[in-house]
């Protein structure tokens, strides 16, 4: 978000036809289920183990059920298809035997989890090609949704990509991203009792209803689960730093057929220590990149102090030092500046104070008992909690600051023990004895209970669901405003000597803030299926739904009054109910053609009615060859930061254009600073629609091989929007009328230059549904498997998404295209748009022993955001002289390699092992991005990056 790793791992997902032909055993028999007699493929490669699942009465896509595949390439008669083991696939409601949908849908393991070394549930869904633009990593820590991590798929930000637990949605995350944005925190999903995660890249309004525009992840459980397994990792960073250590338990028992029941639980926890800037080589350690040709926010002129402060007397003069410099590893003494005639001592204080990675601690606790109550009705209760905790570190907060309220022309008055003048003094100065940051403690209670059976040739299913999720705030040293001029009036607060100051002065300028944001989400999900009549390619199914819900979020405020500088700002609060019907016929007309209709009614109690059909079709004209293609209509409400009883302030970092810093003499004033950006709730805010396009086809040449290639096209209209910062920018520089409701608030004027136009502090607007876009591109999934005999396997996998255009339609008509630049840069973190996603992953199976290696790319973008910049192509960062910095003005593609591997001693004990960032290769220089902590790098591709190579080892026990 504005102020206050992940990489593509799509290369260890497999197609859904993959999926089909990779069980390595038949699965068990489903005990609601007619069966014939299991039939074992004969395409086998143990890439991943068979799903054991409960009954084909879930609601869409919640479970899937034992699949049963033939024991040759030819399409089953009607009467076979019948007798055949079915599964629910995501995006579908109708129960089948064919895997691949008309929907792309990627599926991947908890063998492929397991085999990618990555630990956790956010790493591994961010890490998914379709994952782009607006993305949340758990390194953005300078964010309001800080603490929490969200995946975007085709780069539509988190709020437009559903998450799913077996089908079923949750609560959202207590505190919006951007203060708007609402989204599902992959942090509190239980990985350790994951079984697989299904990623539909489609619209799925039709079945889910709002927010399945740019897809769905599914993320579904272990149905059930019998025996004991534990898990203990230890890993560090070569470079220092990022420590982890982690443990998983899982044990259960009961068979559903003999003992008519099943138990288990799971229990998680996670402990990753901070990585600091000082930790890590120039140019990630320091915000000063003159000796680069870059800006110097370190000056005094650019309002950025040092503890070792200094003044100016207020009628012009050299800058004098407080107090000297002590020429400790951070401090540097400048005379003879330019910009600040005069001695002081500079400081690197995103070096002192800064950090790379926060410390997270992170688990939780699930279980689930389910029994058989008899042939016909299976009934489960599921229940879990999770807490994960971060803490930030911010640098030292400065006296000198343009918002909520502006300081940077505050001075000392005569007679102040820090002021050695006869004049009032212009102080410059950072309260390095004041530690600030945050600290977040999230916590996420989920309960489950569901009922399935079968009444007549209906297949009917009832859940419940009650999620409740508080998150605890609590930030420290952050100055008040208030405080700050009472101890400048009175001379309470020693700037030359702060030894001197007692903690009581330190608490009254820094008293702290805590407070505990929730959110809800109860819900009735009921669902029914049944095949209607035989058609030439198999049975007609039906299945019908509907869903009532209550949503709730209630955050206060983050800086009451305005009190904190340098903090933004946000609270949101709003609750209402939906109810929604929905429909899902599946007609196999042929063997080979197969189509698909569905469609769903939603009412919102706050913003009315929506209807979303879909349609898709699939060809096969050959056994090898299947063409598909999908048409549909999706929409998402307004979050209730968007139309609730909210508001927010946050702030990008800006540079003005060379024109104005011309005109300000290219001094400190017009360097990059911090702009607020004021978004104000509209309660007659409408829904944004969609409509959504798949074109594909899916490629088995062979038992070994498998491909498919999909293009996608959404477009969006009516996209809620705050005030377009761009034009009014351009409208604020060229002094003509803003558009109504649009405000641009000037700074303070320039000391230097006060008959200049100063520089602009704030931008303040409504939501409103104002803008249009369109995103198109392509997905590409191929997986290969060989066996050479003598227990050696091959298995390679390779994922990509390539984006062909984003583009924002604004309504003057005018076009913003972001894909492969830093844009849009008012998103979330300022992470842009790349271009390319991809990973390839290569497994080797000898025996006992398993090595994978994973190469993930995510390509470079131009340092341009048409969103910010005055004129198409202006670079984010400049010099001090106006010209691009870098001087390509382009950012590097991220490129890192992973090795990771196992070795099982005995069926009981398997050692594993991993070595991330396998080369130590560094993060591409990118000195635009906001994310922060870090400097001058992009956490949301390049995380891997700055945490280096990095070691890992654990032991698995299986009994």
């Amino acid at each position: 978000m504005k102020r206050m790793t992940m990489l593509s791992l799509a290369g260890l997902a497999m197609t859904p036809l993959a999926v089909a032909f990779a069980q390595s055993a038949p699965p068990p028999a489903s005990s609601t289920q007619q069966q014939s007699t299991q039939q074992q493929s004969t395409q086998q490669p143990s890439t991943q183990q068979p799903s054991t699942q409960q009954p084909s009465t879930q609601q869409p896509s919640t479970q899937q059920q034992s699949t049963q595949q033939q024991s040759t390439q030819q399409q089953p008669s009607a009467k076979q298809a019948q007798q055949l083991q079915t599964v629910v696939v995501t995006g579908s409601a109708i129960p089948r035997i064919d895997t691949e949908t008309t929907s792309p849908v990627t599926v991947i393991s908890a063998v492929q989890i397991q085999r990618s070394g990555l630990t956790t549930l956010s790493d591994v869904v961010r890490s998914i090609s379709a994952d782009n633009s607006g993305s949340i990593p758990n390194s953005f820590t300078n964010g309001f949704a800080a603490g929490a991590s969200g995946v975007a798929l085709r780069g539509l930000t988190v709020n437009s990509t559903l998450v799913l637990i077996d089908g079923h949605r949750n609560a959202s995350y207590a505190v919006s991203d951007d203060g708007e944005r609402s989204f599902v925190d992959l942090n509190t999903i239980p990985l350790a009792a994951v079984e697989r995660i299904e990623v539909l890249k489609d619209g799925a309004s039709s079945l889910y209803g709002a927010d399945a525009i740019a897809g769905v992840v599914n993320v579904i459980l272990r149905p059930d689960y019998h025996g004991v397994e534990a898990t203990a990792d230890v890993g560090t960073s070569q470079r220092g730093g990022g420590f982890t250590r982690k443990a998983t338990f899982l044990a259960g028992g009961g068979d559903l057929n003999t003992d008519h029941y099943n138990a288990y639980f799971s229990v998680q926890y996670q402990k990753d220590n901070t990585i600091r800037v000082n930790q890590r080589p120039f140019p990630y350690n320091t915000t000063n990149l003159s000796s680069l040709g870059g800006p110097n926010p370190g000056v005094p002129s650019n309002a950025v102090g040092s503890i070792y402060g200094s003044v100016t007397p207020s009628t012009g003069g050299n800058i004098q030092p407080l107090r000297s410099c002590t020429g400790e590893p951070y401090e540097t003494l400048v005379t003879n500046d330019p910009n600040s005639p005069g001695s002081y001592c500079q400081q690197n204080l995103a070096s002192q104070y800064g950090q790379l990675q926060p410390a997270m601690e992170q688990g939780g606790l699930y279980g689930r008992f389910t029994v058989k109550l008899n042939d016909t009705t299976t009934a489960y209760l599921s229940a879990s909690y999770f807490q994960a905790k971060t803490w930030t570190v911010s640098p030292a907060q400065q006296i000198q600051n343009a918002t909520p309220n502006n300081t940077d022309a505050i001075t000392l008055p005569v007679g102040n023990p820090s002021n050695p003048f006869a004049v009032p003094a212009l102080i410059n100065y950072a309260f390095g004895d004041i530690p600030a940051g945050f600290n977040y403690n999230n916590h996420n209670a989920r309960i489950v209970g569901d009922v399935t059976g079968q009444f007549n040739d209906w297949h009917w299913d009832v859940t419940g669901v009650i999620n409740h999720t508080w998150l605890g705030t609590d930030q420290f040293g952050f100055i008040s405003y208030n405080a700050l001029l009472g101890a400048i009036a009175s001379g309470s607060y020693n700037f030359a000597n702060p030894s001197a100051n007692s903690s009581a002065v330190r608490s009254t300028l820094a008293p702290g803030y805590s407070k505990t944001s929730t959110s809800d989400l109860d819900s009735l999900d009921l669902s029914a299926n049944r095949d209607l009549f035989d058609l030439p390619g198999g049975s007609l199914g039906l299945a019908v739904g509907a869903q009532f819900r209550h949503e709730a979020q209630d955050d206060p405020t983050l800086n009451p009054n305005f009190e904190f500088q340098g903090l933004g700002n946000a609270h949101t609060k709003g609750s209402r109910d939906v109810s929604g019907v929905y429909a899902e016929m599946d007609a196999p007309l042929f063997n080979s053609l197969e189509v698909d209709v569905s469609g769903r009614f939603d009412h919102y109690s706050d913003v009315g009615n929506n209807f979303s059909p879909k349609l898709g079709i699939k060809w096969k004209p050959l056994d090898w060859l299947a063409v598909r293609g999908t048409w549909s209509k999706g929409f998402r409400a307004p979050s209730f930061a968007e139309n609730g009883s909210s508001a927010s302030v946050g702030f990008v970092t800006y540079t003005p254009p060379p024109a104005f810093q011309a005109l300000h003499g290219n001094n400190g004033y017009v360097q990059p600073y911090a702009l607020g950006e004021n978004a104000l709730a509209n309660k007659n805010i409408k829904p944004e629609k969609a409509t959504n396009f798949t074109f594909g086809v899916v490629l088995q040449p062979t038992s070994w091989l498998s491909a498919s290639l999909d293009y996608y096209s959404i477009k969006k209209t009516g996209v809620i929007t705050q005030s377009q910062t761009s034009s009014a920018l351009a409208n604020y520089y060229a002094g003509t009328p803003q558009a109504p409701g649009v405000t641009v608030v000037p700074d303070v004027p320039d000391p230097q230059f006060p008959n200049a136009q100063p520089r602009p502090i704030e931008v303040i607007g409504e939501y409103v549904n104002a803008n249009q876009l369109k995103t198109t591109g392509i997905d590409l999934d191929l997986q290969g498997h060989w066996d050479f005999g003598d227990g050696i396997k091959y298995i390679s996998e390779l994922s990509a998404t390539n984006v062909f255009s984003w583009s924002l339609t604004l309504p003057d008509g005018t076009v913003q295209r972001y894909v492969g630049t830093q844009g849009p840069y008012n998103l979330s973190s300022g992470a842009g748009t790349p271009r390319l996603r991809g990973s390839w992953a290569n497994t080797i199976i000898w025996g006992p022993l398993t090595v994978t290696g994973t190469v993930y790319r995510t390509s470079g973008y131009a340092q341009i955001a048409e969103d910010v910049g005055v004129g198409p192509g202006s670079c984010i960062t400049t010099t001090p002289a106006g010209t691009p910095f870098p001087a390509s003005c382009r950012i590097g593609a991220s490129t890192f390699f992973d090795l990771t591997g196992s070795y099982a001693i005995n069926d009981h004990v398997t050692i594993t092992g991993s070595i991330l960032n396998a080369f130590n290769k560094l993060p591409p220089f990118d000195p635009a991005n906001y994310a922060g902590p870090g400097t001058n790098y992009n956490p949301t591709w390049s995380q891997e990056g700055i945490v280096g190579r990095f070691f890992n080892l654990g032991v698995k026990v299986d009994l």
